[in-house]
């Protein structure tokens, strides 16, 4: 087997860093010894993207937050799903995943970043909730592996009372706030529905087919009038 090659390290705002790995036609984006993505492994983000824009069907012009780029599974599963009229912006924290998209990951991303619809900013998916209320149909979470900050430590302000709270004003009427985590967690479900959300709590798998790991995707509906 061909050992594992670095092809590049980006640093992340704040402090550490992630790497990006080849292991024979798998990519992967680690941070420390913990794997964030895998090439190989797309069934969750993708049913992600499914589950949030579900609720959207109908809206001629909705407007979707992903927060993280990551290889952009979770982007190109979104694009088929909304109208021609919907704006998408992608809030990427590090710059070095940005130029991994147009770079060794170009062949993932496909044209999803040349989409009309699409605009990718390199930002805190933080401060794009907080910038606007009602701004949003749907908030897409991918950004650490479960309801804390791994990537960051700020990020933990994204899953606590206060972060969910702003999350729900910067979200239209009977918009959704989409989760995605490695695993359950009850005391978040239950911040969700504190926070004044309606909560469905998704088992998807890793893998495509209805293999891999199971991961979780909560899905957290604001009331359809304020």
């Amino acid at each position: 087997m061909i050992p594992p090659e670095t092809l590049d390290v980006a640093p992340i705002p704040g402090g550490g860093e992630l790497r990006l790995v080849r292991r024979d036609h798998e990519y992967l984006i680690l941070l420390g010894a913990n794997s964030l993505m895998s090439s190989h492994r797309t069934g969750s983000e993708e049913a992600l993207a499914a589950l949030a824009c579900a609720p959207l069907a109908g809206r001629p012009r909705p407007r979707v937050l992903i927060g993280g780029l990551g290889m952009g599974f979770t982007l190109r599963a979104a694009l088929p799903l909304l109208p021609r009229g919907a704006e998408i912006v992608v809030a990427e924290l590090v710059p070095g995943v940005i130029a991994w998209a147009r770079g060794p990951l170009a062949h993932l991303h496909g044209a999803s970043l040349d989409d009309p619809r699409v605009r990718l900013v390199e930002r805190d998916v933080a401060e794009a909730i907080a910038a606007a209320p009602a701004a949003w149909d749907a908030i897409l979470l991918d950004v650490d592996n479960g309801p804390e900050g791994l990537t960051i430590e700020a990020n933990d302000a994204l899953y606590q009372a206060s972060g969910l709270a702003r999350a729900r004003v910067a979200l239209r009427p009977g918009g959704v706030v989409a989760i995605w985590s490695a695993h359950s967690d009850q005391r978040f479900a239950g911040r969700l529905r504190k926070a004044g959300f309606a909560v469905e709590e998704h088992v998807v798998r890793g893998g495509r087919a209805g293999r891999g790991a199971r991961h979780v995707v909560w899905i957290g509906s604001a009331p359809r009038r304020r």
